[in-house]
């Protein structure tokens, strides 16, 4: 994983922080590169950065070009499945937060 490249804002960044139960893992690992996978083929999409410990704890942001992008992601069919498989068996605890980026610098 690297810091994704994202183009002068304004843009978005949907921000998902979870604990995970670790249970059902591999099927988990299979969903998440999945999502990733379609999500990179969703018209809008600028990038993704995600991290977990060994305690479960994660946070992935997915960077979007506006809110439609972000809609448009909410509702995919295939996304919305894995979202309730999620709810149901792989986090213990989530958040979901949506930023709009008006202001971004560093050195990549």
């Amino acid at each position: 994983m690297s810091i994704v490249n994202t183009p002068k804002p304004p843009y978005y960044a949907v921000i998902f922080t979870s604990i995970h139960t670790n249970k059902e893992k591999e099927e988990y690992d299979t969903a998440s590169a999945r999502m990733v996978e379609l999500a990179q083929n969703m018209p809008g999409f600028l990038g993704v950065e995600s991290l977990r410990d060994k305690s479960g704890f994660g946070i992935t942001s997915v960077y979007w070009k506006d809110k439609e992008s972000i809609k448009a992601w909410r509702n995919h069919e295939e996304h919305k499945v894995v979202k309730k498989r999620g709810r149901a068996i792989w986090y213990e605890k989530y958040i979901v937060r949506i930023a709009k980026v008006e202001k971004d610098y560093g050195k990549i």
